[in-house]
């Protein structure tokens, strides 16, 4: 084998296992970061104006914040509950619609002798 061969042989096998050590957070740009740190300082103030200004100001959704933003390594709706804002809290919580679980896998029992 040539040396150019065991230097790429080299790489390739390396290369794997310095993609798992890298950090797992992608760098955000300082324009995403500023945005979500307004829209938690907005649910945080408990001003449902506040909150709707920040969020329509940097085109998000309230449902989308409220299933993916964390505050503090706190979901947004729990984070506004921690400091009061129940007025913002509420608005989040209602953004994510009624959810129902139905248990579809239960509906009849089969029973089986052996």
């Amino acid at each position: 084998m040539t040396t150019f061969k065991k230097t790429l042989l080299a790489l390739a096998a390396a290369l794997p296992v310095l993609a798992i050590s890298l950090p797992s957070q992608a760098a955000i740009s300082p324009y995403m970061e500023k945005a979500l740190i307004d829209v938690c300082k907005a649910a945080k103030s408990n001003s449902l104006i506040k909150l709707n200004n920040t969020t329509q100001g940097y085109n998000l959704k309230n449902k989308t914040v409220a299933l993916k933003l964390m505050c503090n390594g706190e979901d947004v709706i729990s984070f506004a509950e921690s400091y009061g804002a129940d007025k913002t809290a509420a608005r989040l919580q209602k953004s994510l619609g009624k959810v129902s679980i139905t248990d579809v896998v239960a509906i009849s029992k089969v029973k089986v002798t052996f």
